[in-house]
């Protein structure tokens, strides 16, 4: 293979006759299409030539294969070039030349062997690992199922519940575990894993090791009738966890048909099913969400000017309420020492509490050791004064929404820390210039705002104003990664990018309220489409104080289209707050389950009467379709505005804020790649009907008017296609747990698939 091509194969023969194959493709040797036929010729050289016996696959560096190369998924959707179908690959290469190869061959797996990299080693007739490799099949966190042979292969190496797990939740195993599962054949140290692996391969030969055909194994495999009882409850999860997906059906379905009419049948099925699933709006939007998310970190005039994070040996945290208490737990998870500071012992104390508190559910839920607890909590110190920020590289402001309070304390961090010392702010809405207006330090005043709770939720959104060093943006960057944290860079404007995109959210839900809309169907279509909860629901849980806070910032903001309503002050007044008080839109038992508030009626009509609006009966016949137009056409407006003013980067960072911050559903690709599935034109053309019907709340703005009006896309297409996008990398960091959906809910640090 020329140099020119970033992966390929190597073979080297040894003096026993055993042909080491191995893929190179760094950094995790995936395998592109250039990989696979590669790996093809060198395997046919091998059953070719007559000083070789035997054949062990690797991967170079310590990691046998991530999988197939996501970058190809973009290259086959833009139906570039002349593509194979998956077919070729999964049958006519993996199973009839890999698998049937006349000579024995072995798997050697170190590092990863993930997706297609997993598929190609059930292949082989038998699989050595180390005790700590990845194995897994991860296609669903991209609304796809295994293509090259995997539903057929899996389950009859580890049985049909333990598949089915390890394909609906993509969660890899540890080499011991599928050892023990019958997924490997043996465990062995790095360094005696090709030498096992070759005498393996000698003693399959010697007929002394079985030869096993993966794909024809039926021991693991349940009668008939307990394989349909088993698909039956995988359909029932499926349905509950994910009923808006259609890939985890068509996973299973694969399945079954391997099970009931042959694994040839099954394979067929699978490379039909792939190649219809690839092009599905699901599979186009988890991938934009995947590439969205890597892309982040890249801030044209920030990230390209070679500039180095320095060290941040030592944070300062300033309050220790619930931001404080979160952002202490995440940063001393990763290792930061940390200073946590309050105004009093009983304030201090309770501080400390919350972030033992966080990590004690962590050793309750096994996922952290008594001595890592105790390590951990050792890194956090808690101060009365200001004594021992001489000497932190970073502090983080975490107090009350309050400008006057966030002042002094900038005034004061000024005085009492060192002169490189980054001044952070957790602010969810307060203009950083207003805070920073006593110092003379704006260079390094700052944005770290977490979202609650701070050591779970996956975003960071770092805030930059016209003053703010690159060098200090390039250092949070860099924070934000060693704290698990997707960062997402925006400008300085009222609610920054994920607030601000959603405060017309609420605002929508309860304009139509006011008009005769039954607030809870307005709830029920919103989670039917995908989010976390409703607009009402979520309003009870951030609590009313916080909602009509942060309300007011947005109606000083942008009074021509905030949205007014007395609602909430009226619920208020009479002692609902949301959930922490058990009444708000819902009322609460003491287990927090929520059902319906029966006075919620009489305040309606209330609200109403002060807006001097009446109930529209039109309204009151839309369809939920209608409604989550209603509701999130005006974020999408808003979103539109945010891009136009450039506070955000590029649309693709406003698609992993909504995904991350909000809960916005992934699988929709993101808030700005669903709007352009639907149309700028149609978006448009609604926007504009209601603003004549119901007001300037809904009126488009410019940006959204001239995009329509040129019948393009709201994302400018000035970003990277996919080919361009991944041409020089191929790892990338997918999303965490808490934001897909339960049934594809895991993320894997480093993966292809």
């Amino acid at each position: 293979m020329g140099s020119n091509v970033k992966g390929r194969t190597a073979m080297e023969v040894g003096a026993d006759g055993v042909a080491i194959i191995t893929i190179i493709n760094p950094p995790v040797n995936s395998l592109s299409f250039e990989v696979l036929f590669s790996l093809r010729d060198r395997y046919e050289e091998a059953l070719r030539r007559d000083d070789v016996k035997a054949i062990v696959v690797t991967g170079a560096n310590g990691k046998f294969s991530g999988g197939f190369d996501i970058a190809s998924f973009g290259v086959l959707q833009e139906g570039k070039g002349k593509q194979p179908n998956v077919s070729n690959i999964s049958i006519e290469m993996v199973t009839d030349i890999f698998e049937a190869a006349r000579k024995p061959a072995v798997a050697a797996i170190d590092g990863l062997a993930l997706g297609g990299g997993l598929e190609v080693a059930m292949a082989c007739h038998a699989r050595i690992s180390t005790p700590t490799a990845q194995l897994g099949l991860p296609e669903l966190q991209l609304g796809l199922i295994p293509g090259f042979g995997g539903t057929q292969r899996l389950p009859r190496l580890v049985g049909l519940s333990k598949a089915l797990e390890m394909m609906l939740t993509s969660k890899p195993i540890k080499g011991q575990e599928a050892h023990s599962l019958g997924l490997v054949d043996a465990i062995v140290p790095p360094d005696e894993l090709i030498n096992t692996a070759r005498r393996w391969a000698l003693e399959i030969l010697e007929r002394r090791k079985p030869w096993v055909h993966s794909l024809h194994r039926t021991d693991k495999l349940p009668s008939l009738g307990e394989a349909r009882e088993i698909f039956k409850f995988a359909r029932a999860q499926a349905k509950k966890q994910s009923p808006n997906l259609k890939h985890p059906f068509a996973c299973i379905d694969v399945i079954e048909t391997g099970i009931v009419s042959g694994p040839r049948a099954g394979l067929w099925k699978e490379a039909e099913e792939f190649q219809g699933l690839l092009h599905s709006d699901t599979c186009k939007g988890l991938i934009n969400i995947f590439f969205a998310q890597r892309s982040t970190t890249k801030v044209p005039g920030v990230t390209d000017l070679g500039l180095v994070p320095r060290q941040i040996k030592k944070v300062a945290i300033v309050g220790g309420g619930l931001m404080g208490s979160g952002i202490a737990t995440a940063l001393i998870l990763s290792n930061y020492p940390v200073v946590l500071k309050e105004v009093n012992d009983k304030f201090l104390q309770a501080g400390l509490d919350r972030v033992r508190a966080n990590l004690q559910s962590r050793v309750k839920k096994g996922n952290m050791t008594k001595e890592k607890f105790e390590k951990t909590t050792s890194l956090l110190k808690g101060v009365l004064d200001y004594e021992s920020f001489k000497d932190v590289d970073m502090v983080i402001e975490a107090v009350i929404e309050k400008v006057s309070l966030k002042q002094q304390i900038f005034a004061d961090l000024e005085k009492y820390c060192p002169p490189h010392c980054i001044l952070a702010t957790n602010t969810s809405t307060i203009d950083l210039e207003l805070i920073g207006e006593r110092t003379k330090s704006r260079d390094r005043i700052i944005g770290a705002h977490l979202f609650s709770p701070a050591h779970v939720m996956p975003l960071l959104e770092i805030v930059r104003t016209k003053h703010t060093a690159a060098q200090v943006i390039v250092d949070l960057l860099d924070v934000g990664k060693n704290i698990k944290k997707t960062p997402v860079v925006v400008g300085n404007r009222t609610g920054f990018a994920v607030n601000r995109m959603f405060f017309p959210y609420s605002q929508a839900a309860i304009l139509l309220a006011e008009r005769g809309v039954d607030p809870y169907r307005i709830d029920r279509a919103i989670s039917k489409f995908g989010m976390p909860m409703g607009p009402f629901r979520l309003c009870d849980l951030v609590g009313f104080g916080v909602a009509v806070a942060t309300a007011s910032q947005f109606v000083q903001a942008f009074p021509e289209r905030t949205y007014k309503s007395m609602l909430i002050p009226l619920m208020q007044e009479d002692k609902n707050a949301g959930e922490s008080t058990r009444k708000g839109f819902y009322v609460y038992d003491k287990n927090r389950k929520a059902g319906p508030n029966p006075e919620l009626t009489k305040y309606i009509e209330k609200a109403r009467n002060s807006s001097s609006v009446s109930v529209d009966p039109k309204l009151a016949k839309l369809s939920d379709k209608d409604i989550v137009e209603m509701i999130f056409f005006p974020v999408v407006n808003e979103a539109c505005r945010v891009l136009a003013e450039g506070i955000a980067v590029k649309a693709a960072d406003l698609d992993i804020a909504g995904v991350m911050g909000m809960g916005f559903p992934s699988y929709r690709g993101g808030l700005m790649f669903w709007a352009d599935s639907l149309g700028s034109k149609y978006i448009y053309s609604r926007l504009e009907e209601w603003s004549k019907q119901y007001g300037g709340f809904f009126r488009p703005c410019e940006y959204l008017a001239e995009r329509a009006a040129q019948g393009a896309t709201l994302v400018r297409k000035l970003q990277p296609s996919f080919t361009e996008l991944i041409s020089n990398a191929h790892v990338f960091k997918f999303l965490g747990k808490n934001i897909m959906h339960p049934i594809i809910g895991y993320g894997i640090e480093d993966y292809l698939l």
